[in-house]
């Protein structure tokens, strides 16, 4: 086949290396801003060309044929080489422009990045943003996102990440409760409470705590003591700021990361912390992230949100989280990237 004769199906080709992502004409559709009809005329258009069926349609997925993966596993790389020197030419001159595809956790999103957003959109006033707070894991590259914002301890290996700052998990109760059922002197005292579980992540119900314990007497650090407790109550939720609110409301013991702490000059929100000397392990992560598939470029409208979470969070939450440290070159899970 000619150019001339390629040239016109080469939007209908890239088209299909994003249904092939997507799996669905309408997302399809709406990453490129036609019609799911036009979407699906134009697929149609391409196998009539190919003279091969491309595309495997049922009422409840779509999915690629043979020969319409094996187009796509050929196609895809060129593709991505054409977007990134595009934008790569594009970031050469003038300031920093385009849309940029967030998605974070509901409780860090409403509280502490939303406001991040909006001071960086009169600073950026040609970058757009579409942030979409979900608690589930989305995969970035097909469901077309260019950054995601996560607590966790292991970033994924495929990805940059940028390190924003360190967090920690926080096991609260109110005054009322601790009134009414006593103040657990260790964590095996916590069998006997109500204790509001977090949903998501594949938590069991059941919390590992680690204490340091001190110096012996010939001058070596002892190992951490960790207890595990079987957790039982009468709620749950994956959602920070709902187990919050029923924290704050009296129903039990419950753990908390601390950007959804109630702000200290909220007298009528008040928490107390349990078991100061016992850290909970493995729960929420212990660093806020940014991360992004790992890609030899990175769009300028996007290394500029990152700097500016980076200022935005570098003090953590509430005076609990520190400035983040890291390294630059390839760990052995992710590509981790710091001042």
């Amino acid at each position: 086949m000619s150019s001339d004769q390629l040239s016109p199906l080469v939007a209908d080709l890239h088209l299909l290396t994003v249904l092939a992502s997507t799996k669905s004409f309408t997302e399809t559709a709406r990453r490129l801003g036609v019609s799911k009809a036009s979407a699906s005329m134009r697929i149609s258009e391409l196998e009539r060309s190919a003279g091969v069926s491309l595309v495997r349609r049922t009422t409840r997925s779509v999915g690629l044929t043979e020969a319409g993966q094996q187009m796509v596993n050929d196609m895809q790389p060129a593709f991505e080489r054409i977007s990134e020197s595009y934008s790569a030419a594009r970031d050469l001159v003038g300031t920093p422009r385009g849309l940029i595809r967030v998605t974070a956790p509901v409780a860090l999103g409403r509280q502490h990045l939303a406001p991040c957003v909006a001071a960086f959109l009169k600073r950026f006033p040609e970058i757009h943003i579409e942030l979409e707070l979900t608690d589930r894991f989305v995969n970035l590259a097909n469901e077309g996102f260019d950054l995601a914002i996560r607590h966790t301890s292991t970033p994924p290996e495929t990805h940059v990440a940028w390190a924003l700052c360190e967090t920690r998990s926080v096991l609260m109760a109110s005054p009322d409760y601790l009134k009414r059922r006593g103040v657990p002197a260790h964590p095996s005292d916590l069998m006997s409470h109500d204790c509001l579980l977090y949903l998501g992540g594949g938590h069991v119900s059941s919390w590992t705590f680690a204490r340091s314990t001190s110096a012996s007497r010939a001058g070596k650090r002892k190992p951490d003591e960790k207890v595990g407790v079987n957790i039982n109550g009468i709620f749950k939720a994956n959602n920070s700021e709902v187990l919050r609110d029923a924290l704050l409301a009296g129903l039990g013991i419950g753990l908390l990361p601390d950007f959804s702490l109630p702000p200290p000059r909220e007298k009528h929100a008040k928490l107390v912390q349990v078991l100061p000397d016992w850290q909970v392990q493995g729960f929420f992560g212990e660093r806020i992230y940014a991360l992004r598939p790992w890609a030899p470029q990175v769009p300028k409208a996007v290394q500029c949100f990152v700097e500016h979470l980076r200022a935005s969070f570098a003090q953590g939450f509430g005076g609990t989280g520190q400035p983040s440290q890291g390294v630059t070159s390839r760990s052995r899970t992710a590509r981790i990237i710091t001042p």
